[in-house]
Formats: C-alpha cells, sequence, structure tokens
C-alpha cells in the first residue's frame, strides 16, 4: 500500500528540482484504471491535452486551475473534481500535488 502523503512530499520535492518543475509517479495501473501522483511547483503546468474517456483530480496539496474551453476551475487542496470531456490543461497556482485518476479506453 502506498501512503499518498509520503508520495507528495517525495514528488513536490523533486519537482522543485526538476527543470520543468513537476515530478510524477504512476500509482496504480490495473485496466482501463490508472491512478497517477502529479507534483507541480506554483507556475508550472500540464499543457493542454485530449481528456481520457472518465477521469477525476484529487488535490492533495496546493491549490490548481483546470482550464477548459468550458470554463476553468480553482481547485484548493481538498477539492475532488470531474475532468470535463474535452481538451484541458493544468496550472499549479502554488506549490500543488494532485492524485488523477483516468479511466482509459
Amino acid at each position: 500500500m502506498d501512503d499518498l502523503n509520503a508520495l507528495a512530499e517525495e514528488h513536490l520535492t523533486a519537482a522543485r528540482t526538476s527543470a520543468h518543475g513537476r515530478s510524477a509517479h504512476l500509482l496504480i495501473q490495473e485496466p482501463p484504471l490508472r491512478q497517477t501522483v502529479i507534483a507541480l511547483t506554483s507556475g508550472s503546468a500540464l499543457d493542454e491535452h485530449n481528456a481520457p474517456p472518465a477521469a477525476s483530480l484529487l488535490v492533495l496539496r496546493g491549490t490548481v486551475r483546470l482550464t477548459a474551453a468550458s470554463g476553468d476551475a480553482e481547485l484548493p487542496a481538498g477539492t475532488l473534481h470531474p475532468i470535463p470531456q474535452e481538451r484541458h490543461g493544468l496550472v499549479a497556482l502554488q506549490d500543488a500535488v494532485v492524485l488523477l485518476t483516468a479511466v482509459n479506453d
């Protein structure tokens, strides 16, 4: 069993030393389910990309902005939010760690 708090701290530390300001760890991959811990330093982003068939984002630390054509959402720690079924991106408004849960084809 993985300790999400320990993983969050480990990957936030790694993100702070990364040239891109991010670090990720694939936590569970049991098709069609996939869960990934993603750490981003303040101002770092995941550029716009396509959405999987179903996904959600749980903010473990910090605050992020989920960007999409249908509207942006500011998500503080403790927020669970569905990923829209459209191209979207993610920007860290402060150092942040999220748990991405996705169901893929």
